[in-house]
Order: C-alpha cells, then sequence, then structure tokens
C-alpha cells in the first residue's frame, strides 16, 4: 500500500472534514459558542494524544530546544487555533456550502506560498507542469463561481432530531455573507502558511507524534484563553447531551488528534501542494 497510502489517508481526510462541517454548523446553529467549541475541542485532542505520544516515543525522540517550542507555540497559533475561531466564525455568516467552496481555494494558495518559497517550480515548458498550473487555475474559478453564486435553496431529506437545529433556511443578507467569505478567505490563507512551514519543521525535527501532539497542547492553552476573553457567558461553557457534545468529541478525536497528524504525516511524505489539493483545515 506504500504508494497508495497518501492518496487513502487524503481521501479519509475529506470524509472527516466534512462531517465536521455538517457537525459544527448543527451546533452553531443551535447556540454552541465557537469559542468555547475551539477550546474544548482541543482539551480532548491533547487527552486523547499526548499520553500516546509520550508513551510511544519518550525514550527515541529527538531533545527538543527552547527555540523549536516557540516555532511550535507559533505555528499551532496560526494553523490550529485561529483558522478554527476565523472559519466558525464565518460559517455563522455564509453557508456551509459557501464556506466549503472557500476552502478549495486551499491548493491555490500553498501552492503560490510554496513557489514564493521556492518550494514548487512552474516548469511549463514541461507537460505535467502545465498540467498543474491548469489544475489551478480551474480550481480557483471553480471556486469562485461556487462562492458568488448562491443559486436555488436544495431541500435536506435528513429529518432526524441531530439536525433539527440546522434546518433553517441558509441565507443570508449580502453583507453578513460577505464578511463570512472574507473570514473563511483569511482562515483559509492562515491554514495554507502553516502547510508549506510544516515542511521545514519536520526537518528540523521529525518526530511527527510529538511534533503534532505539542502543537496541540499549545493550541489548546491559546483557544482557551480566546475563549475567556472572547466568552464572557460561563453558562454558554456548560456540556448538554445535543449536537453541541457531539461536535465537540467528533473535531477533539477525529479532527485536532487524528486529522492533525495525519496531516503532518502526508506532509512529510509528499509535500504541501499534494496535502492542500485534498485537505481543509482543522
Amino acid at each position: 500500500m506504500g504508494n497508495t497510502a497518501p492518496y487513502v489517508v487524503s481521501f479519509l481526510l475529506r470524509f472527516i472534514y466534512g462531517v465536521m462541517h455538517i457537525l459544527t454548523k448543527a451546533a452553531f446553529n443551535q447556540g454552541t459558542s465557537t469559542y468555547v467549541l475551539n477550546f474544548y475541542r482541543h482539551a480532548i485532542a491533547t487527552m486523547f494524544l499526548l499520553p500516546i505520544a509520550f508513551a510511544i516515543e519518550r525514550k527515541t525522540a529527538p531533545q527538543m530546544s527552547y527555540k523549536l517550542c516557540v516555532k511550535l507555540f507559533v505555528h499551532a497559533l496560526y494553523g490550529m487555533s485561529a483558522p478554527f475561531n476565523i472559519s466558525c466564525v464565518g460559517l455563522k455568516y455564509a453557508s456551509a456550502a459557501s464556506a466549503s467552496a472557500v476552502i478549495n481555494l486551499l491548493p491555490v494558495l500553498t501552492f503560490i506560498l510554496a513557489l514564493l518559497l521556492g518550494m514548487e517550480s512552474l516548469q511549463l515548458k514541461r507537460f505535467h507542469g502545465i498540467m498543474k498550473v491548469s489544475g489551478i487555475v480551474l480550481c480557483a474559478a471553480g471556486v469562485t463561481v461556487l462562492t458568488l453564486y448562491q443559486g436555488p435553496e436544495l431541500k435536506s431529506i435528513v429529518h432526524y432530531p441531530l439536525f433539527h437545529h440546522a434546518s433553517q433556511v441558509d441565507t443570508h443578507p449580502s453583507r453578513s455573507w460577505i464578511l463570512g467569505i472574507l473570514l473563511q478567505s483569511l482562515a483559509t490563507v492562515l491554514f495554507a502558511l502553516w502547510t508549506v512551514f510544516q515542511g521545514p519543521l519536520l526537518e528540523e525535527y521529525p518526530s511527527i507524534l510529538l511534533n503534532t501532539s505539542l502543537q496541540i497542547v499549545f493550541a489548546t492553552v491559546q483557544s482557551f484563553f480566546m475563549a475567556l476573553a472572547m466568552e464572557r457567558d460561563f453558562s454558554r461553557w456548560k456540556l448538554s447531551l445535543d449536537v453541541g457534545l457531539v461536535a465537540i468529541v467528533y473535531c477533539g478525536v477525529f479532527v485536532s488528534a487524528l486529522v492533525n497528524y495525519l496531516q503532518i504525516w502526508v506532509i512529510g511524505r509528499c509535500g504541501p501542494v499534494f496535502l492542500s489539493s485534498f485537505c481543509h483545515y482543522s
């Protein structure tokens, strides 16, 4: 499965992200706080992944310097903590379909950043170079159409109680919709930067499991203080048996922990542009 493993993992990531968008949209529609959800899901990921990382790699992992810890803290800020907060706020203003469309600009932005940093080349005199650039142009054009053309409403066939809160008509005032698109675009740019810089970080510190775990720990701390500053109503910190709890647990275990680990693994194997062609941000 050696050569096909990155493709299988990448398609799995797409599926996990698709479920995440549905659950988080439903949770926000019922009143779950964006910032509280972000903190709880990182806290769950920390409790899930950190013990595994230290149990497996505490004896074999290379020593980590203070400078590297600072780098991981910064990467966690703009790659794990900030994009999700910004994206979730944008999801309140734009529809889930529009948000997903904007996220598909990720390979375009990642390719441009990798090109500027010398990690990619155009190679327009070769067939695969022409195909790569053509794909980037078509991707950008498709995303633009999907984002700007809202079209008629499509009725959902899902009527289970879990999604009753999400059954509201997904239309938004023009200004709110534009704000949502801008926020989603900003989140996508930040995650593109994170994706590109994970390659050099892996060269400096090749332990993927500890690399991922520590970034999640830092993201937990950052999201806690962000939630504390932005969500002063502590009644919204309470958890109950509803779609909000389902979204928190799912995002914590499958997105923050599993997806972040698999993303860094794919970047190490195939590079940032390959990952961004299949992936969203977490």
